[in-house]
C-alpha cells in the first residue's frame, strides 16, 4: 500500500496511475455491463421461450377442447342417424300410441351418453311427441317459439342446427335446468316439414370438462353469431354473447376456420391470448384463452429465481454452457438422424440387391427347369413303357424301377425350381384359409410326428384370399416340416391366421415390390433355436440349407417364397436365437368384384386305370423324344395318332385327316406359331375339336401373371404315359371342363 501511494504521489508516476485507473474503469464497466448484458439476453430469450411455450400450451388446450367437442358432435350425428332409422316410416300418432316404447329407447341413449341431457321428438306443429327423460309428456306443451324449431320450419338452416341456451319447460330434474339443442329437421311422409329431432346438451357437461384442463385457462363453446353456449369460468347469466366489437367476436363473425389473437375481455376487462377453431359442418367454434398477465407473471417469477440463486458469473457460465449444450445436442441429433438415414438407405439397397439376386436366380432356374422337363418327360415315359413291356429278369426290372424313382425325385426338384422362379401355373381360387388350415390337421400330424404339439389360432371374420389352395397347402406343409426340423427334441408349432393391412410406411421400409392394402396373413411359428441374421438373409435362396449334407435339398423355403411372390403376396421372417422363428405369409384379400371361382375341399379320388380309346389324336411337339413318347403311349391304348413337330405341319395334317378328335400340342413351338395360335386356327376349321396343351414352362400364351387362363386344359411336364392317357381320356369325355394336371409328384403318375 505504501509503495502504491508513493508511486501515485511521486512526480513522474502519472502514466502508471492512468493505466491502473483505465484498467479499473474498464474492469468496473465490464463487471457492470457484462452481467447486465448477459441477464438482458437471458431475459429476452426466456421471454420469447415463455411466449412460445404459452402459445403451445394454448394450442394444446385448444386441440383438446376441439377433439372433445368434435367427439360430442360426431356422437350427435351418429345418434341422429340412429334416430332417423328408428323413426323411419313411423308417424307421429304411432309414436304417441307407443310412447312408452319410444321413450325407453330414447332413454337408453341418454343413459349411456352423459353428454346428452335429453332427446325430444317434436311434430310439425311444435308439440312434443316423445322424450327421453320425460314420460308421459304433456301434449299441450308448445315449442313452436323455440329458435331451433323456427329455423327448421322456415328452412333457415341445412343439416344440424345449434340452438341458443334455453331453460327447460318440462323436465324430470329438480329446478329448471338450462341446455342448448342440436337439432335436425324431420321430413314427413308427404315430403314436407314434419317437425324436428332435438338432442339437448347441458352447458355444465362442457364446463366440467374444461375445468379438468391445465389451469389457468378460459375455454368456451361459441356459436358463429357470438352466442356463448358454454364457458369456463362460468359467465353471469346476464352475459350470453361475446362483446360487440371484441376482436374475438369479429374474427368468429367473419367465419374464419381458425386463428389466434390477443384481446381484452368485455366481461372482466382482462387481456388474454386467445386461440379458436371452427368445428366441421356446423356454425360452432371452440376457443381457449390465457391471461397475458399470467404469462408475464410466470416469466418474471422464473427470472427472479435466476436473480436470487445465481451470481452474475455463474449465470454467465450457465448461459454459455446451456448455449453450447443446446448447440451440441442439435448437432448430435442431426448427426444421429444422418446415421439413421444412411443405415436405412443401406438396408433398402441391400434388400433391393437381394431381390434382384433372387430374380436373377429365378430366371436362371426357370430356364434350366424348362429344358429338364422335356428330358424328364422322355425319361419317365420311356421307363414306364419299358417296365410295362419288359419280361426280362427281375433284376433288370429293379434297375429300371430305381431309374424311375430317381426320375421322380428329379421331377420333384424341377417343380420346386419352377415354384421358386414363379413359373408354376397357379389355379387361383377364393379360399377360406381358416377352413383350409383346419382341414390339414391330419396331414400335418403325419408330417411332423408326435413330438411336436400343433396349435391353431384362427381369426374370426377372416377375409377370403385369392390363392392356389393346393400350393398353399404345400407351403404350410413345407414350413411345418422346417419347423419340426428346428425342434429335434420336440416343441410347439403354431399356425395363425389374421386380417392385416400393410400401410405405406411398412411397404416403404420393406424394400420390396409390395402393394399397400389388405392382406390375409398365415403365420407358422416354432419354439426352436431360431436363426442368425446371416441365415435369415439367405433363407429363401435355392439350395441354401443349414441341415447336414444329404438331408433336404434347400428348396423348401425358396419354393414357398416363389409361390407367395407369384401370388402377389409378401413373406417375412421373424426370428431370434433361442426364441424360435415365425414366418408370415401375406396373400391379397379377394376383392368383392373379382371373378374367381370358390374353392371347395374334396377328398382325393383314387387314380383310375388308363382307359382305352379309338379317337384320332394329333400330337404337335418339337422335342422328338417327347413326341415319340406321346405317340407310343396313345397308340398303345388304341388311339389313332398323327404326329407333327410344328404348327404348319399340324395344319397340313389336319386338312388331310378325315377325322380329328383331339389336338395335343406343346405351347412353345418353332416356326413362328405357338400352341395357342395353332389351337385357334384349328378351331376355325374344326369347331368340335378338343384341345389339350402340354408345357413345362409358364411364360407363354396360355398363362398370364402366373395364373392359368380359365378356358384351358393343361398337362404339365414332366408327365408319365399313364398321366397322358388319363388326361386325354378325360378331355375327350368331358364337354367344356377346363383343368390342369400337375406333375407326377403331386398328382397322377
Amino acid at each position: 500500500m505504501k509503495r502504491f501511494l508513493r508511486d501515485v504521489l511521486t512526480p513522474g508516476s502519472a502514466g502508471a496511475y492512468g493505466r491502473a485507473e483505465w484498467a479499473l474503469h474498464w474492469l468496473l464497466a465490464a463487471a457492470i455491463i457484462l452481467p447486465l448484458a448477459i441477464f438482458s439476453a437471458a431475459a429476452t430469450i426466456s421471454y420469447r421461450e415463455n411466449q412460445i411455450e404459452a402459445g403451445d400450451r394454448l394450442q394444446r388446450n385448444l386441440a383438446t377442447v376441439y377433439e372433445h367437442a368434435l367427439k360430442v358432435l360426431e356422437t350427435v350425428e351418429l345418434a341422429s342417424r340412429y334416430l332417423d332409422e328408428m323413426l323411419n316410416d313411423t308417424s307421429d300418432p304411432d309414436m304417441r300410441a307407443n310412447e312408452a316404447d319410444f321413450h325407453r329407447r330414447l332413454k337408453s341413449l341418454t343413459d349411456i351418453l352423459p353428454q346428452f341431457a335429453d332427446i325430444w321428438i317434436v311434430d310439425a306443429g311444435g308439440h312434443p311427441v316423445v322424450a327421453g327423460t320425460v314420460f308421459p309428456i304433456a301434449r299441450e306443451l308448445d315449442l313452436s317459439d323455440r329458435d331451433y324449431f323456427r329455423a327448421h320450419r322456415n328452412n333457415e338452416v341445412e343439416g344440424l342446427y345449434v340452438g341458443n341456451v334455453i331453460t327447460a319447460r318440462a323436465t324430470n330434474q329438480r329446478g329448471q335446468p338450462r341446455f342448448f339443442g342440436l337439432s335436425r329437421k324431420r321430413i314427413g311422409v308427404d315430403g314436407k316439414f314434419g317437425g324436428v329431432t332435438v338432442i339437448s346438451i347441458s352447458p355444465d357437461y362442457f364446463r366440467e370438462y374444461y375445468a379438468t384442463l391445465t389451469q389457468p385457462i378460459v375455454a368456451a363453446l361459441v356459436r358463429g353469431d357470438g352466442t356463448v353456449l358454454a364457458r369456463y369460468p362460468e359467465l353471469p347469466q346476464t352475459v350470453t354473447r361475446l362483446t360487440q366489437g371484441n376482436d374475438l367476436a369479429v374474427q368468429i363473425g367473419e367465419r374464419r376456420d381458425a386463428g389466434t389473437l390477443t384481446s381484452r375481455s368485455g366481461v372482466d376487462g382482462k387481456e388474454r391470448a386467445y386461440a379458436f377453431r371452427k368445428l366441421p359442418r356446423v356454425d360452432l367454434y371452440v376457443t381457449t384463452g390465457v391471461d397475458t398477465a399470467a404469462i408475464t407473471e410466470a416469466w418474471m417469477l422464473g427470472m427472479s429465481r435466476h436473480l436470487i440463486f445465481g451470481l452474475p458469473a455463474t449465470a454467465a457460465l450457465i448461459a454459455l454452457v446451456l448455449m453450447a449444450l443446446t448447440r451440441t445436442r442439435r448437432e448430435a441429433e442431426a448427426n444421429r438422424l444422418l446415421r439413421e438415414e444412411i443405415a436405412r438407405r443401406e438396408a433398402t439397397e441391400e434388400k433391393l440387391r437381394q431381390a434382384q439376386k433372387m430374380e436373377a436366380v429365378g430366371r436362371l432356374t426357370g430356364g434350366i427347369a424348362h429344358d429338364f422337363n422335356n428330358l424328364l418327360t422322355a425319361i419317365m415315359g420311356n421307363l414306364d413303357l419299358a417296365l410295362r413291356r419288359l419280361d426280362g429278369p427281375e433284376r433288370v426290372r429293379g434297375w429300371l424301377a430305381n431309374c424311375r424313382q430317381a426320375s421322380e425325385r428329379a421331377a420333384t426338384l424341377v417343380q420346386r425350381l419352377l415354384a421358386f422362379s414363379r413359373q408354376h401355373p397357379l389355379q387361383v381360387r377364393s379360399v377360406d384359409t381358416n377352413r383350409l388350415v383346419q382341414g390339414m390337421s391330419e396331414l400335418l400330424s403325419r408330417s411332423i410326428g408326435e413330438t411336436v404339439t400343433i396349435e391353431t389360432v384362427l381369426a374370426g371374420g377372416l377375409w377370403n384370399a385369392a390363392v392356389d389352395p393346393n400350393q398353399l397347402e404345400n407351403a404350410i406343409v413345407n414350413l411345418a416340416v422346417n419347423a419340426r426340423d428346428a425342434m429335434p427334441t420336440g416343441g410347439q408349432l403354431t399356425i395363425e391366421t389374421a386380417n392385416c393391412h400393410l400401410d405405406e410406411h411398412y411397404v416403404e421400409t420393406a424394400g420390396e415390390d409390395i402393394a399397400p392394402g389388405q392382406y390375409v396373413m398365415v403365420a407358422v411359428s416354432d419354439s426352436g433355436g431360431g436363426m442368425t441374421r446371416e441365415v435369415m438373409s439367405r433363407a429363401f435362396e435355392p439350395f441354401f440349407t443349414t441341415k447336414p449334407t444329404g438331408v433336404g435339398t434347400g428348396l423348401g423355403l425358396s419354393q414357398v417364397y416363389g409361390f407367395v411372390k407369384q401370388s402377389g403376396g409378401h413373406i417375412r421372417i421373424y426370428s431370434e436365437l433361442g426364441q424360435g422363428t415365425t414366418i408370415k405369409l401375406y396373400f391379397p384379400r379377394l376383392s368383392a368384384r373379382a371373378d374367381v371361382p370358390p374353392w371347395t375341399p374334396r377328398e382325393p379320388a383314387p387314380a383310375a386305370a388308363p382307359a382305352q380309346g379309338t379317337e384320332t389324336v394329333l400330337v404337335v411337339e418339337d422335342d422328338a423324344q417327347v413326341n415319340q413318347l406321346a405317340v407310343e403311349a396313345l397308340t398303345e391304348r388304341g388311339y389313332r395318332v398323327l404326329s407333327a413337330s410344328d404348327g404348319g405341319s399340324a395344319l397340313r395334317l389336319a386338312a388331310d385327316a378325315a377325322q380329328l378328335d383331339l389336338l395335343l400340342t406343346d405351347v412353345v413351338l418353332p416356326g413362328g406359331m405357338n400352341g395357342r395360335e395353332l389351337a385357334d386356327q384349328m378351331r376355325q376349321r374344326r369347331a368340335d375339336i378338343k384341345i389339350l396343351y402340354m408345357t413345362g414352362y409358364t411364360r407363354n400364351a396360355i398363362i398370364h401373371h402366373g395364373r392359368l387362363d380359365p378356358d384351358i386344359d393343361l398337362l404339365t411336364k414332366p408327365f408319365t404315359a399313364d398321366a397322358l392317357t388319363r388326361k386325354v381320356r378325360r378331355v375327350l369325355d368331358v364337354n367344356g371342363a377346363s383343368s390342369s394336371v400337375p406333375s407326377p409328384l403331386v398328382g397322377e403318375g
